[in-house]
């Protein structure tokens, strides 16, 4: 009990590591220390845990390669004209290919929509552009604003809306020009690369000018990701008018 990090949910998985198996945290269960959220996954009785302490769990105890991403991520950085994440709202996560969430987090009725993608969308280094997030008493891994906005138009335009990439874009006026560099060079999506590089270039960010684009594939031939929109001859895409 001294070692579980205090508003985290603690896994079968994690109390097999500190000693409680199955049978005795059933026992714990009917003596009143736990309350289970769902098959192998427990809260401390009378303890209130969000999703925050929900995830922690997922990375921490299970390992599992999952973060908060695109417009989540850029709302707990402060970034974008949103409201800090509340009851009702979307909870975006990016998992790697193949990575299921247990049953337990994607039942539990936690106050946001679990929006959860998987995705390889930068290759080399998956953990380009992830940071730790202070949650409380503990940290989960985030994206940065870099990698954020560009999962954001990953997304773009069946599972995110255009206004919500611009509206980020605009507010990012402090990018590190060193990671995104990074991230344009190990993004596997042609799409999202030139999609970002117009989107930095309408709002006239200056950091812009410290990217060396010359270094970027940008693939060839057009693109398509607005029907009806309005062609950029440069980046070879259809953007909204």
């Amino acid at each position: 009990m001294k070692t579980w990090t205090r508003g985290t949910v603690a896994t079968q998985p994690w109390l097999d590591s500190q000693g409680v198996y199955r049978q005795l945290s059933d026992a714990y269960v009917r003596s009143g220390w736990l309350t289970r959220i769902g098959r192998g996954a427990f809260i401390r009785a009378g303890e209130n845990v969000d999703w925050t302490g929900a995830l922690f769990a997922l990375q921490k105890q299970l390992h599992l390669p999952v973060h908060v991403a695109a417009k989540t991520a850029l709302e707990l950085k402060g970034y974008g004209h949103y409201v800090p994440l509340g009851p009702d709202r979307m909870l975006g996560l990016f998992g790697a290919p193949g990575t299921r969430l247990p049953a337990w987090f994607l039942n539990y009725p936690w106050p946001v929509d679990v929006q959860y993608t998987t995705t390889h969308l930068f290759s080399n280094d998956e953990k380009l552009g992830l940071s730790e997030f202070e949650a409380n008493s503990f940290s989960i891994e985030c994206s940065t604003p870099e990698r954020a906005i560009m999962e954001l138009i990953h997304l773009l335009p069946k599972n995110a809306h255009f206004e919500d990439a611009q509206l980020a874009m605009e507010s990012l006026t402090t990018l590190r020009p060193k990671l995104v560099q990074s991230l344009l060079a190990n993004c596997k999506s042609v799409r999202v690369k030139r999609f970002f590089m117009w989107l930095a270039e309408y709002n006239q960010h200056k950091w812009v000018e410290r990217l060396d684009v010359e270094k970027i594939d940008f693939g060839k031939g057009k693109r398509t990701l607005f029907k009806g929109g309005h062609f950029n001859k440069k980046y070879q895409i259809t953007v909204p008018e």
